[in-house]
């Protein structure tokens, strides 16, 4: 009788340890959303990664001496998936006007007022869609996921 107590108490630890090592998994190896669904997920929340995405771009000091005035989203959206964690990315062309920061050296520059043409950039965490203001300049969005080597095209 002595002994009891030790393997209920024994069982127990298993079973923690067990259910935290389930929890661990799920946590480092979430569910893949499907790609309908990511899709419609980023067409509920577009309007606010749109706002998010022209904050954040702004905001990086990218390109130097040019301050972000404007940026037209394009209507599609290509998705890709991330050859080694799964996880979902977007990527809408997009078109940016610049225009020269007082003292930041561009100002005589010519190109300053030429419209800028890239994709921005968009990730799938979980069941949102967030942004880091990153733009591929000078590539479309299916340029963009063939320059990053680790993405693939998914439909």
């Amino acid at each position: 009788m002595m002994g009891e107590p030790w393997i209920w108490i024994a069982g127990g630890v298993v079973l923690g340890g067990l259910i935290a090592a389930l929890v661990w998994a799920a946590l480092r190896h979430p569910r893949r959303i499907s790609v309908e669904s990511a899709r419609k997920l980023f067409h509920l929340q577009r309007e606010r990664l749109e706002y998010r995405f022209l904050v954040l771009a702004s905001q990086t000091g990218k390109p130097r001496g040019l301050e972000w005035v404007d940026c037209d989203f394009e209507d599609d959206v290509s998705l890709a998936r991330d050859r080694h964690t799964g996880r979902l990315r977007a990527y809408v062309g997009v078109t940016i006007r610049f225009r020269a920061v007082e003292g930041g050296g561009m100002e005589d520059n010519p190109n300053v007022d030429d419209l800028k043409a890239g994709s921005a950039e968009f990730r799938l965490d979980g069941s949102e869609w967030g942004t880091d203001g990153r733009v591929v300049f000078n590539l479309n969005p299916v340029e963009a996921i063939q320059y990053y080597r680790e993405l693939e095209m998914v439909e």
